[in-house]
């Protein structure tokens, strides 16, 4: 069985920052940070880092720049990594303020990948609907 993806989207602040780019486009414009510092806040909750840190974290002499590439084509680079960046299958407002943040965490370079607990996935539940209808069975 495949793991679920992440989602961007569910990670605390992110939500609310969609919401605020949908009312205000101005928001999810690439010098918008420097206006609203609460996405900088988030970045450094989620990350551990901003964007002006990510930016200027060195890279390893193998990396392939998928930070560098189109908002479309990171969306499917992302998925192969196991992260769903988008909400009702549309790149997310907001990608662009935290798609290098994300990148860099993903491959261990810099920053942190927030926790996640373990998904437990049980395969008796199949056995305990067997058992209650052998029992129903007998009354």
């Amino acid at each position: 069985m495949t793991q679920p993806l992440r989602r961007l989207f569910d990670l605390p602040g992110i939500a609310d920052l969609e919401l605020k780019a949908l009312m205000k486009p101005a928001f999810a414009a690439p010098e918008a940070r420097a206006e609203f510092p609460e996405i900088d806040a988030c970045s450094t909750a989620i990350f551990g880092l901003t964007a002006d840190e990510a930016e200027a974290a060195p890279r390893p002499a193998d990396w392939d720049d998928v930070d560098r590439l189109s908002i479309a084509e990171q969306v499917d680079a992302f998925e192969a990594a196991g992260w769903d960046v988008t909400e009702k299958r549309r790149p997310l407002r907001m990608l662009a303020h935290f798609n290098v943040q994300l990148w860099l965490a993903l491959r261990g370079v810099a920053g942190t990948l927030p926790f996640q607990a373990a998904v437990e996935t049980s395969d008796d539940w199949g056995s305990s609907l067997a058992a209650d209808a052998k029992r129903f069975r007998k009354r």
